[in-house]
């Protein structure tokens, strides 16, 4: 093998991208003080108040540890609050605080030039190639991933196409555990 073959892994170019995304996120939302890790957790909870970690943990795809730990300095900050849940003691619920919806909006902007800029070499169509093969790439091996990933979908509808990585059950209701889980048809 040549540095050449080395430098054209794939392995090697997700990793160096993500590198580069991390750096770009960072220097974008250094005003803001939050880490794309910070930024996607005060982002899912703005959406579903209330999820527990583990429910938090797989909506990102994070393993228990790395959610605890950036769960744990977003409320040494004052961004989130972890209560006992309304629907189980055992289970913490996370909150965003008032701090926390307001720096996730200030955020918002920096996070958007990130992602423009991360996106910047490529046209219109080669962002949209790009985000179709990552998805087939994530959905395909997602078998092979050390954290599980289940999204926050709306309740299914009878004629709702449903992403190949969501799990075979589902909650009737929502996807905030308050529902029953019912077999997908």
């Amino acid at each position: 093998m040549t540095l050449k073959d080395l430098y054209q892994r794939p392995g090697f170019l997700l990793r160096r991208t993500h590198q580069i995304s991390a750096a770009v996120f960072e220097n974008a939302c250094a005003s803001v003080g939050l880490t794309a890790a910070q930024y996607g957790v005060l982002s899912v909870l703005a959406i579903e108040p209330g999820l527990d970690q583990t429910r938090l943990a797989r909506a990102l795809a994070f393993d228990k540890v790395t959610v605890m730990r950036v769960c744990k300095g977003l409320e040494e900050r004052g961004l989130i609050e972890r209560r006992v849940s309304e629907h189980s003691r055992r289970q913490m619920a996370v909150v965003l605080t008032p701090a926390g919806t307001k720096l996730l909006q200030q955020a918002r902007g920096p996070a958007d030039q990130a992602y423009q800029r991360l996106l910047s070499p490529l046209t219109l169509a080669q962002r949209q190639q790009l985000i179709v093969i990552l998805e087939t790439l994530t959905q395909g091996l997602a078998d092979d991933a050390r954290a599980p990933f289940v999204p926050l979908l709306p309740p299914a509808s009878d004629d709702a196409v449903v992403p190949a990585s969501v799990p075979k059950v589902r909650a009737n209701r929502t996807n905030t555990g308050r529902g029953k889980a019912a077999p997908r048809s």
